[in-house]
């Protein structure tokens, strides 16, 4: 089965933290300062100061994020960004991705340390944000911790460690709580020795789909195994998410042939959306 991948939008440095709601795209740009969405029936970027990562709709519909470099998870306004959850009790560094649960509970990642700033790696956590606004630490040890979904009705965690070049999945316990980590996915064996998984989203029948950034390919994994990959060189899949008739969007960023880290640091990069459709039907 083949798959084509088509054009939705542009305009982005890069794409981060995408998420579908009543009909609508939004978008993190965390490298152009600013977040958008197609919900006015126009793709539009508002610039957002503090710049966002994660993004996640709350039970009740309001739109969160986690905002890079501001230690707290915010409540978008439609101008800027309330606080929702202050963070710096914790002593939290750069925050990445976040994901919720049906109860409103959300998962944030603390990557640790800002390697745009040249900060020597150190090893990240998860942060547990309650309903109420209150927050602890869920997990140690994550190195770069990117991507996270919730499976099995919100029973596993799955997380990507892009250091690791792996996925590694939690068990999540009946206070919210994360317990016994455990190999996922090896995606590096899985893609390929350049991949580095990034964004993450469940799959329809079954495990995750991966951004592998420099892998250059979108792959859906299950349970330790590939199920399929969709190859995007010259381009470097960031993140992915679906809408609710299952269709995949994914951020791809282009650096005209440049090597992506090289092209990152000279902010030499542009990301696009594209939707990803298989000859014959959904995968």
């Amino acid at each position: 089965m083949n798959a084509r991948l088509a054009d939705h939008a542009r305009g982005l440095v890069w794409g981060e933290g995408p998420r579908w709601h009543k009909g609508a795209l939004w978008l993190s740009d965390t490298q152009g300062g600013r977040l958008w969405t197609d919900a006015s029936g126009r793709w539009t970027g508002t610039a957002a100061d503090p710049v966002s990562n994660g993004l996640w709709f709350l039970p009740d519909g309001r739109l969160v994020g986690a905002l890079m470099r501001d230690r707290r998870v915010g409540v978008w306004t439609g101008t800027g960004w309330d606080t929702y959850a202050d963070l710096s009790g914790l002593g939290v560094g750069p925050l990445g991705d976040m994901v919720g649960d049906a109860a409103g509970n959300l998962y944030v990642d603390d990557v640790a340390f800002d390697a745009a700033a040249g900060e020597p790696p150190a090893p990240g956590r998860i942060i547990l944000v309650r309903p109420d606004g209150s927050a602890e630490v869920a997990a140690e040890g994550v190195e770069f911790p990117n991507g996270m979904a919730l499976l099995d009705d919100g029973a596993t965690l799955v997380v990507a460690e892009t250091a690791r070049q792996r996925l590694t999945a939690f068990t999540v316990g009946a206070d919210r709580t994360l317990s016994a980590p455990r190999p996922y996915a090896d995606i590096a064996a899985l893609v390929g020795g350049a991949a580095r998984p990034d964004g993450i989203w469940p799959a329809r029948d079954g495990g995750v789909w991966v951004a592998t950034t420099t892998g250059q390919a979108v792959a859906h994994v299950r349970d330790g195994a590939l199920v399929t990959a969709v190859p995007t060189a010259p381009d470097f899949p960031v993140a992915c998410c679906a809408a609710d008739d299952g269709t995949l969007f994914v951020t791809l960023a282009s650096t005209d042939g440049e090597p992506l880290f090289a092209a990152l640091a000279r902010r030499a990069v542009t990301t696009r959306v594209v939707t990803v459709a298989w000859d014959g039907g959904a995968p």
